[in-house]
Protein backbone atom coordinates (compact mmCIF):
# COMPACT_ATOMS: atom_id res chain seq x y z
CA UNK A 1 0.00 0.00 0.00
CA UNK A 2 1.30 3.43 -0.93
CA UNK A 3 2.55 5.48 2.02
CA UNK A 4 3.69 8.70 0.36
CA UNK A 5 2.70 10.42 -2.88
CA UNK A 6 5.50 12.52 -4.41
CA UNK A 7 5.18 15.07 -7.21
CA UNK A 8 8.05 16.74 -9.05
CA UNK A 9 6.85 20.35 -9.09
CA UNK A 10 9.62 21.77 -11.29
CA UNK A 11 12.66 23.94 -10.64
CA UNK A 12 14.38 20.97 -8.89
CA UNK A 13 11.67 20.81 -6.22
CA UNK A 14 9.33 18.05 -5.05
CA UNK A 15 6.28 17.87 -2.83
CA UNK A 16 5.58 14.72 -0.84
CA UNK A 17 2.24 14.01 0.83
CA UNK A 18 2.10 11.54 3.73
CA UNK A 19 -1.17 9.81 2.85
CA UNK A 20 -2.25 8.80 6.36
CA UNK A 21 -1.85 12.27 7.89
CA UNK A 22 -2.13 14.51 4.83
CA UNK A 23 1.03 16.37 5.92
CA UNK A 24 3.27 17.68 3.17
CA UNK A 25 7.00 18.12 2.77
CA UNK A 26 8.83 20.16 0.14
CA UNK A 27 12.40 19.49 -1.05
CA UNK A 28 14.75 21.66 -3.07
CA UNK A 29 18.12 20.88 -4.57
CA UNK A 30 21.01 22.39 -2.60
CA UNK A 31 22.81 25.48 -3.89
CA UNK A 32 25.92 23.43 -4.68
CA UNK A 33 23.83 21.25 -7.01
CA UNK A 34 21.87 23.81 -9.05
CA UNK A 35 19.10 24.40 -6.50
CA UNK A 36 17.99 27.39 -4.49
CA UNK A 37 18.56 25.73 -1.11
CA UNK A 38 15.17 27.07 -0.02
CA UNK A 39 14.33 24.05 2.13
CA UNK A 40 15.61 20.56 2.96
CA UNK A 41 17.38 18.74 0.15
CA UNK A 42 16.86 15.01 -0.33
CA UNK A 43 20.27 14.35 1.27
CA UNK A 44 19.32 16.62 4.18
CA UNK A 45 16.28 14.39 4.66
CA UNK A 46 18.49 11.31 4.67
CA UNK A 47 20.54 12.87 7.45
CA UNK A 48 17.42 14.00 9.30
CA UNK A 49 15.87 10.55 8.95
CA UNK A 50 18.85 8.96 10.66
CA UNK A 51 18.79 11.44 13.54
CA UNK A 52 15.01 11.30 13.95
CA UNK A 53 15.01 7.51 13.87
CA UNK A 54 17.75 7.33 16.50
CA UNK A 55 15.93 9.81 18.75
CA UNK A 56 12.60 8.01 18.32
CA UNK A 57 13.99 4.55 19.08
CA UNK A 58 15.85 5.99 22.07
CA UNK A 59 12.51 7.44 23.19
CA UNK A 60 10.92 3.98 22.99
CA UNK A 61 13.80 2.48 25.00
CA UNK A 62 13.61 5.35 27.50
CA UNK A 63 9.87 4.85 27.95
CA UNK A 64 10.35 1.09 28.40
CA UNK A 65 13.08 1.55 31.03
CA UNK A 66 11.72 4.73 32.71
CA UNK A 67 14.69 6.85 31.62
CA UNK A 68 14.19 10.61 31.18
CA UNK A 69 15.62 11.93 27.90
CA UNK A 70 13.38 14.97 27.33
CA UNK A 71 15.35 17.96 26.05
CA UNK A 72 17.91 15.70 24.35
CA UNK A 73 19.38 17.64 21.41
CA UNK A 74 21.07 16.32 18.26
CA UNK A 75 23.52 18.15 16.03
CA UNK A 76 23.52 16.62 12.54
CA UNK A 77 26.23 17.11 9.93
CA UNK A 78 26.14 15.71 6.40
CA UNK A 79 29.37 15.26 4.47
CA UNK A 80 29.15 14.89 0.71
CA UNK A 81 31.55 13.09 -1.63
CA UNK A 82 31.83 13.17 -5.40
CA UNK A 83 32.42 10.61 -8.14
CA UNK A 84 29.70 9.57 -7.58
CA UNK A 85 27.97 12.40 -5.71
CA UNK A 86 26.68 10.89 -2.49
CA UNK A 87 26.50 11.31 1.27
CA UNK A 88 29.75 9.77 2.50
CA UNK A 89 29.41 10.50 6.21
CA UNK A 90 26.80 11.58 8.72
CA UNK A 91 27.97 12.97 12.04
CA UNK A 92 25.51 13.02 14.92
CA UNK A 93 26.35 14.56 18.25
CA UNK A 94 23.88 13.89 21.05
CA UNK A 95 23.68 16.47 23.82
CA UNK A 96 22.03 14.51 26.59
CA UNK A 97 20.15 16.18 29.44
CA UNK A 98 21.91 16.21 32.81
CA UNK A 99 20.10 13.24 34.37
CA UNK A 100 22.97 11.32 36.03
CA UNK A 101 22.55 8.37 33.69
CA UNK A 102 23.86 5.05 34.94
CA UNK A 103 26.24 3.02 32.78
CA UNK A 104 23.39 0.59 32.12
CA UNK A 105 21.08 3.41 30.96
CA UNK A 106 23.81 4.80 28.69
CA UNK A 107 24.29 1.37 27.12
CA UNK A 108 20.54 0.94 26.59
CA UNK A 109 20.20 4.33 24.91
CA UNK A 110 23.35 4.10 22.78
CA UNK A 111 22.45 0.59 21.60
CA UNK A 112 18.95 1.76 20.69
CA UNK A 113 20.34 4.66 18.65
CA UNK A 114 22.96 2.64 16.80
CA UNK A 115 20.50 -0.13 15.90
CA UNK A 116 17.56 1.99 14.75
CA UNK A 117 15.96 0.86 11.46
CA UNK A 118 17.40 3.72 9.40
CA UNK A 119 20.93 3.15 10.72
CA UNK A 120 20.66 -0.53 9.84
CA UNK A 121 19.24 0.26 6.38
CA UNK A 122 22.07 2.52 5.24
CA UNK A 123 24.90 1.13 3.15
CA UNK A 124 27.92 0.17 5.29
CA UNK A 125 30.13 2.49 3.19
CA UNK A 126 28.21 5.48 4.58
CA UNK A 127 30.14 6.34 7.75
CA UNK A 128 27.99 7.01 10.79
CA UNK A 129 30.03 9.03 13.28
CA UNK A 130 27.89 8.99 16.44
CA UNK A 131 28.93 10.69 19.69
CA UNK A 132 27.11 11.12 22.99
CA UNK A 133 27.76 13.99 25.39
CA UNK A 134 26.59 12.68 28.72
Amino acid sequence: METIHLTYTGELMTESIHLKSGKSLITDAPTDNQGKGSTFSPTDLLTTSLGACMATVMGIAARTHSIKIEDMKLKLTKIMASNPRRVSEIKIEFDMPQNNFTDKEKTILETAARTCPVALSLHPDLKQDINFNW
